[in-house]
């Protein structure tokens, strides 16, 4: 059976599809996660040296190996695939993307609240020591 010529995009295809879903929340919503690039390397270079490792150690040994239709064949040392790359990089992207968008809204919502401040934890101390629900 023959595969359409798109089918070889379709891995990366979906990790675009993911960055464009997730994009808006950069700008919407602040998330300030393409805005801070040192850190964003900080956070994913650790998890590419573990996951392409663990990757080419999995497909040394056969214990997975990825589809020829749904990838386009570039391929990476070790034979991983240029789309596992895609992948490391775009899923914790969106999750950080995510995550610091959820947390900017959370600090909007209890400020028009008038709850608690960004930094404060924990039940406000009254002038005798005693924790009050502020």
């Amino acid at each position: 059976m023959r595969s359409a010529p798109i089918d070889r995009f379709q891995y990366l295809l979906l990790m675009a599809a993911c960055l464009a879903l997730t994009l808006p929340l950069e700008f919407v919503f602040r998330a300030r996660v393409y805005r801070r690039p040192r850190r964003l390397v900080r956070v994913l270079v650790p998890l590419l040296v573990v996951f392409l490792i663990w990757d080419a150690i999995a497909v040394a040994r056969g214990h997975w190996h990825f589809s020829d239709r749904y990838t386009t064949g570039w391929l990476l040392p070790f034979g991983i695939p240029v789309e596992e790359l895609a992948f490391f990089v775009t899923i914790p992207l969106c999750a950080l993307l995510t995550y610091e968008a959820v947390g900017t809204m959370l600090t909007v919502l209890r400020s028009r609240r008038g709850g608690r401040r960004e930094g404060q934890h924990g039940p406000e101390r009254a002038a005798g020591g005693e924790a009050t629900d502020a």
